[in-house]
């Protein structure tokens, strides 16, 4: 528990509900998109994951922070979500590999973490009342200021978010004794990608988001990977035109935003979740094999299979896999342009490894 006198929060949503908590460490403001995620653990490579730019995470396990912040399990060199919501927050964290709380280190960045919350009640108002924005503030603003501040706020559907989180210049991570090069697009890609490129044997060149054609191409990749990332996929015509303009001259890996915007460029559409996959227990079926993966998963939109792309591609563009909670679509296929992508992460971090198999599958097509 901490020694000092912990100040009341609210946490208030679209429809002029809220709840009251407690500020753990610094008296912060902040809103956003309220996602829950069923994780029971990982949280430091869940705030540090691009993809959850611009949101409020609410975590239904109740016990958060009991393992501190430590100096290895980072996704990328920042914290990217826009608040943390707990039931039962651990300041006295325990373990040998820990240097800071999960608190600090969150207020280090400007974003507020509060207790006290009911976090299951609210993930079931979310599941049935559907995705909202949120505000965070003391409870001594008053609810007209938190109510107009949450007002305020942009809705992720339309909100392009992928120029906060790409890296401005280009970068590499090299391997001894490479046996294919791989560029990444960086839409918010997490460390974690990079590092299972690296145990393929790839050498990775990592690009900005908004990079030409020609400018990708330049790096001579063996192949290319479309990176996570958060925002609506929509937003993003630049960089889907560029994606068209590369189908059928590389093989082509998507994750999860990279996996929307490849299949916008294979003419499918997009379209916002209910309440999204947020957590590191989704089963997803692969249609070739058979058999059952259990995923990691953040992302709050879809892609729409039901037919309606274009004549070119849709006859060569297969479902690969689905979502055994509600049949989405998890993954696609692309044979003639060597292309296929992926909705879930199958880096995992945190989360099982039953997707990894897909990384050397894309190894395999770029060295035919």
């Amino acid at each position: 528990m901490n020694s000092f006198k912990k100040e009341k929060a609210i946490l208030m949503f679209e429809n002029g509900t809220f709840c009251e908590g407690f500020y753990e460490g610094k008296l912060i403001e902040s809103g956003g998109e309220a996602i829950f995620n069923t994780a029971m653990n990982g949280y430091q490579e869940l705030i540090t994951d691009p993809s959850y730019n611009g949101q409020i995470v609410v975590m239904t396990y109740p016990m958060i922070g009991n393992y501190g912040i430590n100096e290895s399990d980072f996704e990328s060199n920042r914290v990217w979500i826009s608040g943390l919501v707990t039931k039962n927050y651990v300041n006295n964290f325990s373990h040998h590999g820990a240097v800071k709380s999960l608190a600090g280190f969150i207020n280090s960045y400007g974003y507020p973490v509060i207790s006290g919350v009911d976090t299951r009640h609210i993930t079931i108002s979310l599941r049935d009342g559907g995705q909202s924005n949120v505000y965070i503030a003391p409870k001594e603003a008053g609810m007209n200021y938190i109510k107009k501040k949450l007002d305020s706020l942009p809705k992720m559907e339309g909100l392009n978010l992928v120029s906060n989180v790409s890296s401005k210049k280009v970068y590499e991570n090299k391997v001894d004794f490479p046996e294919f090069k791989v560029t990444v697009i960086d839409y918010g890609v997490k460390s974690n990608t990079i590092r299972c490129l690296n145990d393929i044997k790839a050498d990775v060149t990592v690009v900005p988001h908004n990079f030409s054609k020609k400018e990708i191409l330049d790096t001579e990749p063996d192949g290319i990977l479309l990176s996570n990332g958060p925002g609506d996929p929509k937003t993003m015509a630049k960089e889907v035109e560029t994606l068209k303009s590369l189908l059928g001259e590389k093989p082509v890996f998507g994750i999860c935003l990279g996996h929307q915007l490849l299949s916008i460029a294979l003419g499918f559409n997009t379209y916002k979740l209910k309440f999204g996959h947020h957590g590191i227990n989704q089963p997803v079926k692969n249609l070739k094999t058979g058999k059952v993966e259990i995923t990691s998963q953040n992302h709050g939109f879809c892609v729409d299979f039901s037919g309606n792309a274009s004549k070119n591609y849709l006859k060569d563009t297969k479902l690969s896999h689905i979502n055994l909670n509600d049949d989405t679509v998890e993954g696609i296929k692309n044979e003639s342009l060597k292309a296929f992508s992926v909705q879930y992460h199958p880096e995992s971090s945190p989360g099982p490894r039953d997707s990894r198999y897909l990384f050397s599958e894309f190894k395999e097509l770029c060295l035919r």
